[in-house]
């Protein structure tokens, strides 16, 4: 399934990093129960109107790593072509805090 956002809507491919202990134990983010703040863009929005109607640029684009607010973007899950469920996030563009270089 090809999901195409709208307006200034960008979807997001969650990174979940995991954490390690001083001591080498390897705590994965599921066990932290915290959300992902940082993600990979993998489609945009063609950017939202204006008052006289021109579309106003995106300023990410396809690929850029993200960060983004804690609670801003909504989940998602969508099934790929092997049937299995892949969770997104998608959101606005004002969502993003800044473009990880």
């Amino acid at each position: 399934m090809n999901i195409k956002p709208l307006s200034d809507y960008v979807l997001i491919e969650p990174i979940k990093e995991e954490k390690t202990t001083k001591t080498g134990i390897v705590i994965p983010d599921t066990a932290e129960g915290e959300k992902p703040q940082k993600g990979k863009i993998v489609a945009i929005g063609g950017g939202k109107l204006n008052d006289e109607g021109e579309r106003i640029a995106m300023s990410v684009k396809v690929g850029d790593m993200v960060l983004f607010k804690k609670y801003g973007p909504d989940e998602i899950k969508v099934e790929n072509e092997k049937g299995e469920q892949i969770e997104y996030l998608i959101g606005r563009e004002e969502d993003i805090l800044a473009i990880i270089e």
